[in-house]
């Protein structure tokens, strides 16, 4: 008898975790350890990407525009508060006319009460030669009146896959009256 029971208990224990699995049989995990080669993925490698940053904030074709701003944004000498969403173009050069070669696209926010000082969260996203179709993700402080900023990279897709790295930013020209701004930009990152 006692044979019976354990013979029964086991079955039934079988039976169930054929059940809980699915009925195709198929095992689900939450996690599990691949080896970078089995993703697709090669030699890692290190850029270099320079590139200049054109935001626009006047005149009849913006590249950016103010989407939200607190009561107080326009009493703060920071403009804190202020939320903009930017689809600025990426050229070789400082001009506008300058071969385009991709675009920043996010949202800044004047993050700073004391300076002003942005939170920076975008994507270089690429149209030109082998990175055309790959993005390069940023999420940062960019302390506008610094002489170079820094901002790290968190991520990328395409050719940026397990993008790491940091971007330098300088500004090239920034009119004051406007808001218009050319900033360069020195890009490092790791990726595969």
């Amino acid at each position: 008898m006692a044979k019976l029971l354990i013979f029964l208990t086991i079955s039934f224990s079988a039976i169930a975790a054929v059940a809980a699995s699915g009925s195709t049989g198929e095992s689900h995990r939450f996690s599990r350890n691949l080896s970078p080669k089995s993703m697709g993925l090669k030699k890692e490698k290190f850029s270099h990407l320079h590139f200049y940053f054109h935001d626009i904030v006047s005149g009849t074709k913006p590249t950016a525009v103010k989407v939200a701003e607190a009561a107080a944004s326009n009493k703060s000498a920071t403009l804190f508060g202020e939320v903009l969403v930017m689809d600025d173009p990426l050229t070789v050069g400082p001009e506008p006319s300058s071969k385009l070669v991709g675009r920043a696209q996010g949202i800044y926010a004047s993050a700073s009460q004391e300076e002003v000082g942005l939170l920076m969260v975008l994507n270089f996203a690429f149209m030109e030669g082998k990175y055309n179709g790959s993005n390069l993700s940023v999420l940062g402080r960019n302390a506008i009146f610094s002489e170079v900023r820094e901002m790290p990279i968190v991520g990328g897709s395409g050719l940026f896959r397990f993008a790491r790295g940091y971007a330098q930013a300088k500004t090239h020209t920034l009119d004051l009256k406007t808001g218009d701004a050319v900033v360069e930009y020195n890009v490092y990152v790791f990726h595969y």
